[in-house]
């Protein structure tokens, strides 16, 4: 935990490359193709361990339809936890279940639910929202998913990093 309660953690699917998994990069279709039942069963009791999911408005609107009808492992945790969705436009967020909308200055947003009690927040998608993440300086960790494979295209997800991360 951070010294104000919840921590930010930022879970993400990478290539080998360091690029983001997208349709428009061909690195959708290795995503899927992973067969690797002890990865999955490990990403779904990470999930499990979320107090909330962070998203932006445009994988909110993405996943919303897809979440509450699919049959894979990790759409229980899905639609059980509650989601946070960062928006300045949306009006609601009803379509999937205990979904709400935060739509303040993003550090004080973020401050404010790592005040509350609870487990840590999850950040799960969006190129844009988690990159916004990254520069407010709020992300207390990252956990990264290296996919088998290099895309060649795609968003680097810190693409102005100047100094190491540093690994635990």
């Amino acid at each position: 935990m951070t010294e104000s309660g919840r921590k930010l953690i930022l879970s993400y699917y990478v290539s080998i490359d360091g690029k983001s998994v997208g349709p428009t990069n061909g690195m959708r279709g290795v995503m899927e193709s992973i067969d690797d039942e002890a990865q999955e069963d490990e990403y779904v009791r990470q999930l499990w361990e979320a107090g909330a999911f962070l998203m932006g408005r445009a994988s909110y609107d993405a996943m919303k339809g897809f979440w509450p009808v699919a049959e894979h492992p990790s759409a229980a945790p899905m639609n059980a936890i509650p989601k946070v969705v960062f928006s300045r436009t949306l009006d609601s967020v009803e379509e999937w279940g205990a979904s709400s909308i935060a739509s303040g200055d993003l550090a004080e947003e973020i401050a404010r639910l790592k005040a509350e009690p609870g487990k840590d927040l999850f950040a799960i998608a969006g190129d844009s929202f988690q990159r916004a993440l990254i520069a407010a300086g709020v992300v207390d960790e990252y956990r990264l998913w290296v996919l088998p494979a290099a895309a060649g295209t795609g968003t680097a997800l810190f693409p102005e990093q100047d100094g190491p991360l540093r690994l635990r």
